[in-house]
């Protein structure tokens, strides 16, 4: 949704993390990379992180498990960023333990370029689902704060026809109106108050 996707790979290994970011940039992807856990973390923690991250179980200065962890504890932004763990450990129980700490996927080495590519897409489609979704959310929301409803039982005077507000005040129908909802009024005559008001001359 407007760009490439941005992808952080966070690997220590130089190589692996040359192949990563080679793969991804050609899938179309924009890629930010860091070596170790600190990098991981200081990138997934500014104002606009990237929306999808790569992450190395095992690396130093902080593990992959410990930066998803502590992204998903802070939550500083609204928006959710998808984390793919990958890893020499294909045990269920590690499997578990990474997808309990908030992982969304979770890739074993040595990988797969067509399964990698996949489960990447996977999580593209995802963060374009959640965009659209927030999209919406944010428009309803909009559209709520400009709507007013006039609801229950309204107060109004048997003579005048004025409307009692909370407050006690009596008001115009019109300028009632006016300040609970959205809508304007052009004022004009109708065809019976015309004729009461304007009645034909008669004739000498």
């Amino acid at each position: 949704m407007g760009g490439p996707l941005k992808i952080l790979v966070a690997e220590d290994d130089l190589t692996s993390r040359r192949i990563l970011e080679a793969l991804l940039a050609k899938w179309g992807y924009e890629v930010d990379s860091a070596q170790n856990g600190r990098e991981a973390w200081e990138a997934l923690s500014v104002s606009v992180p990237p929306r999808l991250a790569i992450l190395d179980w095992m690396m130093p200065e902080s593990s992959g498990l410990e930066v998803l962890q502590r992204l998903r504890e802070t939550a500083q932004n609204n928006q959710h960023t998808y984390v793919i763990i990958l890893t020499i450990r294909d045990d269920k129980v590690d499997i578990a333990a990474a997808l309990n700490a908030g992982a969304d996927d979770y890739v074993t080495k040595p990988y797969d370029i067509e399964e990698l590519r996949a489960r990447v897409a996977v999580g593209r489609r995802v963060v374009d689902l959640q965009d659209a979704l927030e999209d919406r959310v944010s428009k309803l929301e909009d559209a709520l704060t400009q709507v007013k409803t006039l609801q229950g039982m309204i107060p109004i005077c048997s003579y005048c026809k004025k409307i009692r507000d909370d407050q006690n005040y009596w008001h115009r129908v019109e300028s009632y109106i006016s300040a609970n909802t959205d809508a304007l009024f052009t004022h004009s005559i109708c065809p019976e108050c015309f004729t009461r008001q304007f009645p034909p001359k008669k004739k000498p």
